[in-house]
């Protein structure tokens, strides 16, 4: 009897310890061996978790193609300045992406070389509302662009040189009332507006804005009201800004003043044409600004198609940057090593087809010979005709961004201008795996 006890408790013992063994296991595991998920799309990945890979020479991207010729005039709103204008140019139109408005970009005839005004016109050319006031004036009038929801217009603006513009955007305690100035309206016409043909409906001046001694970023709505400045940071000068693809943000260049005038005499000088650089920025809807990085480049900063990051290239250098989320994170992907290897390669298959010899064939060739010789040094970028700079960005995929590298140099001289070696790679963003 005894020893069946012993036995039953050897054997209760036993089990217990294979039980809890088990249990041990699954603990270990469920702690140090925890399986891994990616996440779901790559919006939800902070940029200081992307994963990437570098490919180089690849083909450009369908959105890198030649930008067409100079946008077709909306042949009513022509028609309109023709007959009801003639002291005012038609300088270019802007359909809304859904075709419903119409953006007229114009100058009167007394007007500065750089300066432009801007009115809001229906598709079938009835003009709707005066946007910019006698005390603003539009600058860089290719930057003008809608929003891609249609729903608001943004461009640069200043204060008209020889105007006397507010200080201050008008208060209801100062904008006078309508049913006050109707009669001294009727009895004199705006300028803007000046010897209508009979009939034709008077449009009401723009409401004064505030404006600024140096270009800021404006917007309006789609009926050409709610004009304001999205930036107002005087001495700065916004000169480029491009729409997030769900149209909440703008990423902008901006450089101060004294920077624009130091570049444009250095340009001057060389004989180039001017092209300036800019600190990125990050630019919401509500007027909060967001410096994205101290560095000033000439590349011009990009969004990712699903508006949830900005990409901007600095020399070498990647940088993507969150632009959504409470605690928004930035990633640097230096690329010089990656460059001077492609670049390598490169100017060795250039030399192999001026000596007409097979490139596939003497590339497979180095390929195994470098496989077998272990890793070597990183080559001269002096003796490289190839290794450049990046000079443009284009995010086609969420998880696709092609970058160019080349050298360019545009002179006033244009037969003496230079495009060379101009190059197109491309990094593939992953996620990184985050454990369960």
């Amino acid at each position: 009897m005894n020893l069946q006890k012993k036995n039953t408790v050897r054997s209760k013992f036993l089990a217990f310890f294979v039980l809890s063994s088990l249990f041990l296991t699954a603990c270990q595991r469920s702690i140090f061996d925890s399986p891994t998920v990616a996440p779901a799309t790559l919006r939800d990945v902070p940029a200081l978790k992307l994963n990437f890979r570098f490919e180089s020479d690849v083909p450009a991207p369908s959105s890198a193609a030649e930008p067409q010729s100079a946008e077709e005039r909306v042949q009513a709103v022509q028609n309109d300045f023709d007959t009801n204008r003639p002291q005012e140019v038609l300088d270019k139109t802007l359909l809304s992406p859904d075709k419903k408005r119409v953006l007229a970009v114009y100058h009167k005839t007394e007007d500065l070389q750089a300066e432009f005004r801007l009115d809001m016109y229906s598709a079938d050319g009835k003009l709707l509302r005066k946007i910019t006031p006698e005390g603003l004036s539009v600058h860089f009038p290719d930057t003008i662009v809608w929003s891609p929801d249609s729903n608001n217009v943004a461009f640069v603006g200043m204060v008209r040189l020889g105007t006397n513009a507010p200080t201050a955007s008008p208060t209801p305690e100062n904008t006078p009332e309508p049913e006050a100035n109707a009669d001294a309206e009727a009895e004199t016409p705006a300028d803007e507006n000046a010897a209508p043909p009979a009939g034709t409906p008077t449009p009401e001046p723009a409401p004064p804005v505030l404006t600024f001694r140096t270009e800021q970023i404006y917007i309006c709505n789609a009926d050409g009201g709610d004009l304001k400045p999205l930036t107002q940071n005087e001495g700065m000068i916004y000169f480029y800004f491009t729409w997030s693809p769900d149209s909440s943000a703008l990423a902008a260049l901006a450089a101060t003043w004294q920077e624009w005038r130091f570049e444009q005499a250095q340009a001057d000088q060389r004989g180039e044409i001017f092209t300036p650089s800019g600190r990125p920025r990050l630019v919401e809807k509500n007027g909060r600004v967001r410096l994205l990085d101290d560095r000033p480049t000439r590349v011009h900063p990009v969004w990712s198609p699903d508006s949830a990051k900005i990409a901007v290239a600095v020399d070498k250098e990647v940088r993507i940057f969150d632009a959504i989320g409470d605690s928004p994170t930035q990633a640097s992907i230096p690329l010089r090593n990656q460059l001077l290897l492609s670049s390598q390669k490169y100017d060795d298959d250039l030399r192999r087809k001026e000596r007409g010899e097979n490139v596939e064939a003497s590339a497979n060739e180095n390929a195994d010979a470098n496989a077998n010789s272990g890793v070597g040094t990183l080559p001269d970028e002096n003796s490289l005709v190839s290794f450049n700079p990046i000079i443009r960005l284009e995010w086609t995929e969420p998880g696709m961004l092609y970058l160019q590298t080349g050298y360019i140099r545009e002179l006033k001289d244009a037969a003496n201008s230079a495009r060379s070696y101009l190059r197109w790679h491309r990094l593939i963003f992953s996620p990184q795996p985050v454990a369960l």
